[in-house]
């Protein structure tokens, strides 16, 4: 048997709806992998689908925990694997993206972690449109979150060094692991093509609490980046109000 080469922390919680798809996604692809099931206690059909997959799944629990960051720590913890990355229950990975997400961060020897491009697929429509992912820099770092989460893949190592996620961040926890990762190990390496989907629903957590969102993120950039451009500023109040009135 294979030593696998990543671990996937899938945490999850009452997304019974989406989480045999996104295991789905996990279990296609062509590398050796472990993956460890994190889920919160789901009283929906989550149990179903767990027993679907538990044969193949390294580890899997289901009760209450310490919120999503935690759950996504304790599963990497569990793993061994060198790269690690973790998939919300309700995202997909596309054919073949760990395998190019692993060539793009083993080429880039002093990166951390690598991240790629991802679609947002809008659950009622299935339409699909890019997330806007760009080159790494700080500057840009400060102005807008422009890494996509299920794109990326970070080493152990690296990951290890800077604890893992904060289990005290509820929303943003991914946007200040970045932060973390390049101010103790340096740029994040950006590999110019599509490896995940970011599916868009009404439960999603950036939908149904903007106001903590922006309020979690504004806090970020102050404490990474020493000060909040005027940009948050200004989009705040979009983000939080406008779009309200129209999702």
């Amino acid at each position: 048997m294979q030593r696998p080469l990543v671990t996937v922390a899938v945490p999850s919680y009452n997304q019974g709806q989406f989480l045999d798809e996104a295991l789905s996604s996990i279990f296609e692809q062509d590398l050796p992998i472990e993956v460890f099931l994190m889920d919160g206690g789901s009283t929906d059909r989550t149990a179903d689908v767990i027993e679907k997959w538990k044969d193949r799944l390294s580890g899997w629990r289901s009760h209450q925990d310490d919120g999503q960051a935690a759950a996504i720590n304790e599963g990497i913890a569990l793993g061994s694997a060198p790269y690690v990355c973790w998939l919300n229950s309700d995202d997909l990975f596309l054919p073949g993206a760990l395998k190019k997400l692993v060539t793009a961060l083993e080429g880039a020897t002093d990166a951390p972690a690598v991240y790629g491009r991802a679609w947002n697929q809008v659950q009622e429509t299935g339409r699909r449109y890019p997330v806007w992912v760009e080159e790494f820099s700080q500057y840009r770092l400060s102005l807008r979150c422009f890494i996509s989460q299920p794109a990326t893949l970070i080493r152990r190592s690296a990951w290890e060094a800077v604890g893992g996620a904060d289990a005290k961040l509820h929303m943003v926890m991914d946007y200040d692991l970045w932060w973390r990762l390049f101010k103790n190990q340096g740029a994040l390496h950006f590999l110019d093509d599509f490896v995940a989907i970011n599916r868009e629903h009404d439960d999603t957590k950036t939908k149904t609490q903007r106001r903590r969102h922006y309020r979690e993120a504004i806090a970020i950039v102050r404490k990474h980046n020493g000060h909040v451009p005027l940009k948050w500023w200004i989009a705040q109040p979009y983000a939080v109000w406008y779009k309200s009135l129209i999702k």
